[in-house]
Order: structure tokens, then C-alpha cells, then sequence
């Protein structure tokens, strides 16, 4: 689009109620799974510690769900809030950069949960699939993150590299959100399995209260996602791109 078609685009644009209702309900489900997995570690599997016992496992879904999926969606579509348009694109570099390094710092602090709780408890590291799957998608997106910081806000950082970069940085980051649903909702699965059949005596099959429970989160996860991808989609819904959006945010352009 041409700058000043953008300016204009952005100066008059009226966005849709419907982007609203749909932010909205992105947020709304975000704050639910938060809620849910929250409750689900404090009511059923004990609360929380951080002394290598079954309680310290606890705080490992709760910082996955709140890091990888939730901070990570709601940063995704930052610059789809169409309020933003009319501000800076650099002020929304900085806030995407570090909800996203928060999200990252959320997920690291979830492994460290688990890896210190099976060290204590003697369990073995990274057997199941959860586990493969879970490792990949925080690997990638601290590498996601690291070669956005490179491509995108520092000035040495030339035209022709951000622009190569741009594609695959969106590829990657949708890449890294499916992985993210994948792994914690196949962690719900397996968590279920071994405390239901295991530690609790009660039948997964049967199907008690916290196995219903447990699987409604795993379906709001699901729903959040698939709103996060439903906003995505929307070429409607994109932040027209200006002369301001071709520049690093280091530069000696001021931007």
C-alpha cells in the first residue's frame, strides 16, 4: 500500500464491531484458561511449592498455559487492535517484544518447574511425546524471539533482510502457537492419566469432576487458539503498513 493511502486508511479507518466482540472474546478466553488451570493445581492436585514435591510440579501447567498460549496469543494480535494504527508502530514493537519475552520467561520458569520436580522425585526426563513436543515449541519460540529482536528492532539490521525475514517470522510464529496448544492439551491428557489412574485411584473413564474439569479447560485452550488464528486470518484486520513499519526501532530514523 502506498504511504499516504496508509496514513489515510488508518487516519479514517472505523473498525468493525465485529474485530471488537472477537477481541473480546479472545481476551475473555484467555482470562478463563488462566482461571481454570489455576484452580484445577490449587482445588485438586494440592497448590503450589517450590521444594521439588508433587506441588512444585503444579506451578508446570499453570506457567505453560499463562506463557505459551495465552501471553503468546494475546501478543500475536497486538497489532491487530486497530487503536494502535493511529500510534507509533514502534511503541508496538517494544510492547509485542516484551509480552512476548515475558511469555518466553513464563515458559522457561514451567520447564525449570518440571525438570526440578522429576530431578527430586527421580523420574526421568523427556520419555513422552508431550515432552518432545514441549521442549521443540519453547526452543523455537526462544529462537522466534532472538532472530525477531535481530531482524526487526536493531539498526544494523538492513531492508533487504527484514524484509526476507518477515514471512517466515509469521510462518514460524503460527508454527509455534499450534505447538503450543498441541503440548498442553496432550498435557492435561497425560497429567490426568497419571493422577486420576494413579494417584487419586479414581478411573479416568469413569469420568469425575476433575476429569470433566480438566478436559473443559483443554477445550478452552482449543477455543482461545482458535479465535487467536480466526484474527490472524483476517487481511481486514491487519495494520496497514507505512514508511514507519520499513525501519528498525533503533534507527537513526527515530523509529
Amino acid at each position: 500500500m502506498d504511504p499516504h493511502e496508509a496514513e489515510k486508511h488508518i487516519s479514517g479507518a472505523n473498525p468493525p464491531v465485529f474485530f471488537y466482540v472477537t477481541y473480546g472474546l479472545c481476551l475473555c478466553l484467555g482470562l478463563l484458561c488462566v482461571l481454570f488451570v489455576s484452580l484445577w493445581s490449587s482445588l485438586w492436585l494440592g497448590g503450589f511449592a517450590w521444594n521439588g514435591s508433587d506441588l512444585q510440579f503444579n506451578w508446570h501447567p499453570v506457567l505453560m498455559v499463562s506463557g505459551l498460549v495465552v501471553l503468546y496469543g494475546i501478543a500475536a494480535v497486538m497489532y491487530r487492535v486497530p487503536f494502535t494504527w493511529k500510534q507509533r508502530k514502534s511503541i508496538w514493537k517494544w510492547a509485542h517484544a516484551a509480552l512476548m519475552f515475558l511469555a518466553l520467561l513464563l515458559s522457561i520458569l514451567g520447564l525449570c518447574a518440571v525438570f526440578d520436580f522429576h530431578r527430586a522425585a527421580g523420574i526421568p526426563d523427556m520419555y513422552s511425546l508431550h515432552s518432545w513436543v514441549g521442549i521443540c515449541t519453547v526452543v523455537l519460540f526462544a529462537f522466534q524471539w532472538v532472530l525477531g529482536l535481530a531482524g526487526f528492532l536493531l539498526p544494523c539490521s538492513p531492508r533487504w533482510f527484514r524484509a526476507s525475514l518477515k514471512p517466515a517470522h509469521i510462518w514460524l510464529g503460527s508454527a509455534i502457537l499450534i505447538l503450543s496448544l498441541t503440548s498442553c492439551i496432550s498435557g492435561i491428557g497425560e497429567k490426568l492419566f497419571f493422577s486420576l489412574d494413579g494417584d487419586t485411584g479414581e478411573s479416568y473413564d469413569a469420568l469425575p469432576v476433575e476429569a470433566k474439569f480438566a478436559n473443559f479447560l483443554g477445550i478452552l485452550i482449543m477455543a482461545f487458539g482458535l479465535i487467536v488464528f480466526g484474527i490472524l486470518s483476517k487481511a481486514q484486520w491487519q495494520r496497514p503498513e507505512t514508511d514507519e513499519s520499513a525501519y528498525p526501532l533503533l534507527s537513526e530514523h527515530g523509529t
